[in-house]
């Protein structure tokens, strides 16, 4: 699956639009977690266990988003993007979303 940010993939010509895909999922923080969060905020750094946590949910959207366009018989994903929402205290949405589509290789001549 090819999946790009642009409207078209070079070399490639789109032959089918199959429309909207989206993947999403939504993560709790953890206590143990916000407590080090805490202790971070003070001294300052990266707050590796967010970091692994964001990395996790956006790799878990991005396929269940691979998973529909696959179901609608698509090769590739054009035009995608992530956004976040939080939608309560504690809990985070990560939306993968983009058009599936069918490419084919452009014909040399």
């Amino acid at each position: 699956m090819i999946i790009c940010t642009t409207d078209n993939i070079p070399n490639k010509k789109i032959v089918a639009t199959y429309g909207l895909v989206r993947g999403n999922a939504i993560r709790a923080r953890h206590l143990g977690t916000d407590i080090m969060a805490s202790l971070k905020g003070i001294v300052g750094g990266e707050i590796h266990q967010y970091t692994k946590l964001m990395g996790e949910v956006r790799e878990q959207s991005i396929d269940r988003m691979v998973a529909e366009a696959k179901r609608m018989g698509a090769n590739a994903i054009v035009g995608s993007r992530l956004t976040t929402s939080m939608v309560m205290a504690g809990a985070a949405e990560l939306v993968a979303y983009g058009t599936a589509v069918k490419v084919e290789d452009l014909e040399e001549g």
